[in-house]
């Protein structure tokens, strides 16, 4: 991976951190817990290329979907407030 990759894929868990962070009202600790629990990061890490083009709302949605689909704390039908 270069370097220029790297750093984007480092940028790129930062704003799903913080998107996801501000859409749940929950605090980066409270964040990193979730992280340990389904691998969101790890996600984010292996797939960047989804979610280089998504909007704060859309790469919230993508995290759903895909780390968090069979969670009860998650309501898909909240409307995304960033």
């Amino acid at each position: 991976m270069s370097e220029k990759r790297l750093n984007n894929t480092i940028y790129l868990m930062y704003l799903v951190t913080l998107n996801y962070c501000r859409e749940h009202r929950i605090s980066t600790e409270e964040f990193l817990r979730l992280d340990e629990q389904y691998a969101i990061l790890n996600y984010v890490a292996e797939c960047p290329d989804i979610f280089d083009s998504l909007t704060g709302c859309e790469m919230v949605k993508e995290v759903e979907q895909v780390c968090c689909s069979n969670n009860e704390a998650f309501d898909e039908k909240t409307e995304c407030r960033l």
